[in-house]
């Protein structure tokens, strides 16, 4: 098993579950990345998808589909038992 800093766990998420959720039709899809302590949010566009919006420390990212829904990037890091970047 890979470990979620690990090259091929990063590929797995960006490469192969983008395509495979793409293909179930699943609207939306965020990429919580511990390596790069940044958020990507992903909305389906036809059968691919596009970047709704890449966060890092300091931002809060956002749904493209549940208004008012967002999460604090910084928090997110805390949660998980890590400093934020910018603490």
């Amino acid at each position: 098993m890979s470990s979620p800093t690990c090259p091929d766990h990063r590929k797995h998420d960006w490469d192969i579950k983008r395509r495979e959720y793409a293909q179930a039709g699943i609207p939306e899809y965020w990429i919580v990345d511990p390596q790069a302590k940044t958020v990507t949010v992903l909305k389906l566009s036809g059968k691919s998808y596009r970047v709704h919006g890449e966060y890092g420390s300091g931002a809060t990212a956002e749904s493209a589909l549940l208004a008012g829904f967002q999460v604090n990037v910084d928090d997110i890091w805390r949660a998980a038992g890590g400093a934020s970047p910018a603490a």
